[in-house]
């Protein structure tokens, strides 16, 4: 590839069809130009590191989505039981995933806080659901992680039956997203919170994190696959979104994709 070119996977081709890449890297340098997207590069290692392309959000949706996350986010409840959920106020949005898939990351990276949620390299360090709320809707939750953790084998079950009840009987909750490792992929012990999400008619969206240590094509491929799998799915939302919490990928859009459901909802 010559000096200067631009790279363009499937993924961030513009709308359903497949241009060839001259075309769509020209449509990337004109909405740049004109709409403040951000064009995809790539490090030595030939591994993603910018965000995604801001095609699909007007900028007042970018800016609207940096106010609001912008402001002063904090945590206002646990629960590790259905009794001790707070009320429901607003709309809530929750983020679920296998332990360590990088959820309390992901929320500090949104909200701009390093510890605003607590994150570990131990797997299964949360276990109860966490609440944060900013100065507008929604009340963001920290769901514990499903799948291989660190504990008691009788606490995993507690916390796998909260996520559970939880998901199908949160009246407020707008959006689930399920975060997956972009390194590994669906794997089968996500196929129980999907089918519950699908039974519950919970709308939900896949989220890739750690997309910033997934070499270009891999990553390509993953995200083709991921959404693939996703037909199958009725509560499905059919685009998967890629971030990397560490390199700030994705984030601007992941922004702006809540902050469009906040307005839809409210």
């Amino acid at each position: 590839m010559g000096k200067g070119a631009i790279q363009v996977p499937v993924h961030l081709q513009l709308h359903h069809a497949a241009p060839c890449p001259r075309v769509v890297a020209e449509r990337l340098r004109s909405a740049s130009r004109g709409h403040g997207a951000v064009l995809c590069t790539w490090n030595s290692f030939d591994t993603w590191t910018a965000p995604l392309p801001t095609l699909r959000f007007s900028d007042e949706e970018i800016e609207r989505g940096r106010k609001l996350f912008a402001g002063d986010w904090r945590f206002i409840a646990a629960a590790n039981t259905l009794a001790a959920l707070p009320p429901m106020r607003g709309i809530e949005i929750a983020f679920a995933g296998r332990s360590n898939v990088g959820k309390s990351s992901l929320i500090n990276a949104l909200t701009g806080r390093n510890a605003l949620a607590r994150t570990s390299h131990t797997p299964g360090r949360t276990q109860e659901l966490i609440f944060f709320a900013g100065s507008a809707p929604p009340i963001l939750v920290d769901m514990p992680g499903y799948g291989y953790a660190a504990a008691a084998k009788s606490k995993v079950k507690a916390w796998t039956a909260l996520i559970h009840d939880f998901l199908r009987g949160r009246a407020n909750l707008a959006r689930v997203y399920v975060l997956v490792d972009a390194r590994h992929g669906l794997k089968p012990v996500d196929d129980g919170v999907l089918a519950t999400l699908d039974k519950a008619a919970v709308n939900y969206q896949i989220v890739l994190t750690k997309a910033d240590q997934v070499p270009a094509g891999e990553l390509d491929a993953r995200l083709t696959s991921t959404q693939a799998a996703l037909a199958k799915h009725p509560a499905a939302y059919p685009e998967v979104l890629a971030t990397s919490a560490r390199s700030g990928a994705g984030i601007t859009e992941l922004r702006a994709a809540i902050a469009r459901l906040s307005m839809e909802r409210t």
